[in-house]
């Protein structure tokens, strides 16, 4: 049995619809999601705001290669285009923990090499998981505190089930 959080952000198209075919995509393995989030750009700013969220999901036959997997099948259903680093797509779905599990392989940095810095993925994820702990850095709620929430906004009016 693996648990894994991800998180995933649009910010081109339809960006709602995007982040509901990532949701419809792990329906079979999802225990929680979190409320939308609207979010400024990070790393490239000459970019529209992007849509963010959080999901828990669990399977005994899913290992972390294989939430990767999934999350970049659901990228190119998508129709997602890397030109950029941290630039606009479709959907983006990032593996930030699965359980203990550690990897420096350069394709599945775990846990992701980010995560602890992002106001994007802490906000989301403490809404589903308020003791949560991202493992070697601590309790995400005291990982909040040292990182500016500025620019993200809960988005209420939006939902990730149709």
């Amino acid at each position: 049995m693996t648990r894994a959080v991800l998180s995933i952000g649009s910010n081109l198209g339809d960006r709602l619809g995007y982040l509901r075919l990532a949701v419809a995509g792990f329906a079979d393995v999802l225990v929680a999601a979190s409320p939308v989030y609207e979010t400024a750009p990070w790393g490239v700013l000459d970019q529209d705001d992007f849509l963010n969220a959080v999901l828990i999901v669990e399977s005994a036959d899913v290992d972390e290669w294989g939430w990767l997997r999934r999350g970049q099948q659901l990228e190119r259903d998508a129709e997602r285009v890397r030109e950029l680093r941290w630039g606009p797509r479709t959907l983006d779905v990032d593996v930030v923990t699965v359980d203990d599990v550690r990897s420096t392989d350069p394709e599945l940095l775990l846990p992701h090499p980010g995560a602890h810095e992002r106001a994007t993925v802490l906000i989301p994820w403490l809404d589903v998981a308020p003791d949560a702990v991202l493992p070697g850095h601590g309790p995400v709620a005291e990982l909040l505190r040292g990182v500016s929430a500025e620019g993200v906004r809960r988005r209420d009016d939006l939902t990730l089930t149709p």
